[in-house]
């Protein structure tokens, strides 16, 4: 990889660190939903991890990720095999898939939230998209979370308004599952990175992005974070990696996704 840039987006840093999430996972199906995971998981496959599995969202295995935007009249994606909805499937129950999605809530088991906010489940305060494919995905295979606006409204205190995907509660694990089946991955929010590995598989630090403190993340989590002794800053994207999502995002669309476009270092 080249030197460090020295200058970047967090939104940048973000991919960058996302497409880690996805470094030693092999020949699986990686999936990422929305942009900055999308790309984060494209990055990975064009640097790192070139085993990994990316689809056209439709029916293609592909050798090179899609450009996300308008592509040029005479681009041709480059299929490598079909691969629909059956195939995806199984792809899908034999925990051969990694997805990077962002729940509206997450709670202190992980447990995630996509469908419903207040109130009751017959009437909530607010209807999103329902559990959708949340249930059986979390249970099946590798998941990651992205996060890009890291606050107390998206990390509760208690647990979700409704669990809409596993976690690491015993009291909700499924009939025949124990806790080693639950396999939640990175969380990736624009303060800093975490993971599932503290004790009794606390939320734990793993990184803190430049100019942020531990401070501000434990403040904006509405429960206890486990604090390693050392704590590493987030690494800063080479040349190289910028170079490949410029590629991968020709029209600077990731420039949209963080509120006014932070810089990378605060």
């Amino acid at each position: 990889m080249s030197t460090p840039a020295k200058e970047f987006s967090l939104a940048e840093l973000m991919i960058c660190a996302g497409a880690e999430a996805f470094r030693h996972d092999g020949e699986v199906l990686a999936t990422g939903i929305g942009l900055i995971p999308r790309l984060a998981a494209s990055l990975a496959m064009k640097t790192f991890n070139p085993d990994l599995m990316m689809t056209d969202s439709e029916a293609f295995v592909l050798s090179e990720p899609n450009p996300v935007g308008n592509r040029p009249d005479d681009f041709v994606q480059k299929n490598e095999t079909w691969m629909g909805f059956s195939r995806i499937f199984d792809n899908v129950w034999s925990r051969k898939r990694h997805a990077m999605v962002g729940p509206t809530q997450i709670d202190q088991y992980g447990q995630a939230n996509i469908s419903t906010l207040g109130g009751s489940y017959e009437q909530p305060k607010v209807q999103m998209l329902g559990v959708r494919g949340f249930p059986g995905n979390s249970i099946s295979h590798a998941n990651s979370f992205f996060v890009p606006s890291h606050n107390k409204r998206v990390f509760v205190g208690g647990e979700c308004d409704m669990v809409a995907s596993i976690g690491y509660n015993p009291a909700r694990l499924p009939k025949g599952y124990s806790l080693n089946d639950v396999d939640i991955r990175f969380v990736v929010t624009d303060l800093c990175i975490m993971d599932w590995q503290g004790p009794d598989h606390q939320l734990r630090l793993v990184s803190l992005h430049p100019g942020v403190s531990v401070k501000d993340v434990q403040e904006n989590t509405g429960f206890d974070v486990f604090i390693p002794e050392q704590i590493a800053e987030t690494a800063a994207p080479t040349e190289e990696q910028l170079n490949i999502i410029q590629q991968l995002d020709p029209h600077n669309l990731r420039a949209r996704q963080l509120k006014d476009n932070p810089p990378g270092r605060r």
